[in-house]
């Protein structure tokens, strides 16, 4: 489902200007796993200088509307009617197919997704996160491990109803003895329990 046309992930040169930001001038060396682990996590500046452009193809209209809604630049397939032959744009229904290509930094992927991988999202949105997620762990797993949602990242549901899933995530995390008041480790617990979720290895609380 989810299609990278391009991803600048230059690890060097985020170091580097993290260096500059402490008095400390540009090495060659290439930064541990440790270090991308610990500046993802902190969501220093320096993270905006890992961008990727990527695409969605056939998706819904009124989906990619909900996903327009987020800071990052995105290229939709237009329903113009000056645009389209034999096409009539006052009668296209919402679940129009379009194309969505998105490209954004870290940061913007980091703030979107805590949005759209919540149960609060409609289901078509998510499963695209969750896709996204999915498919970027096979090229840059520090950087799908911060891909989570608001209640895994505050630790407690903010929103006016809780859909769930922190509670289901909760029981999880005790079921398997993982730390959850260890950021890292309650990150990287996410991530698997999307993977039991989805191979039908954990049930519990199923929405």
């Amino acid at each position: 489902m989810t299609i990278f046309n391009f991803i600048a992930a230059d690890w060097k040169r985020v170091k580097n200007h993290c260096r500059t930001t402490v008095g400390k001038e540009f090495t060659e060396n290439e930064p541990s796993e440790d270090f991308k682990k610990k500046l993802l996590i902190s969501e220093h500046t320096p993270i905006r200088l890992i961008e990727i452009d990527w695409t969605w193809k056939n998706i819904k209209s009124w989906v990619a509307t909900e996903w327009s809604r987020h800071k990052f630049e995105k290229f939709i397939t237009s329903q113009r009617n000056d645009r389209q032959n034999n096409y009539d744009r006052n009668k296209a229904p919402q679940d129009s197919p379009v194309n969505y290509d998105g490209f954004a930094n870290v940061q913007n992927l980091i703030d979107a997704w805590r949005k759209r991988l919540c149960f609060c999202a409609t289901k078509e949105a998510r499963t695209l996160a969750e896709d996204f997620k999915t498919e970027l762990e096979k090229l840059y797993p520090e950087i799908a491990n911060v891909l989570v949602p608001n209640c895994i990242y505050r630790f407690g549901c903010p929103e006016f109803k809780s859909c769930g899933l922190f509670q289901d995530f909760e029981a999880y995390c005790e079921f398997h003895a993982y730390l959850t008041d260890d950021i890292q480790e309650r990150y990287s617990a996410y991530t698997e329990y999307l993977k039991d979720k989805k191979n039908g290895n954990w049930g519990k609380n199923e929405k």
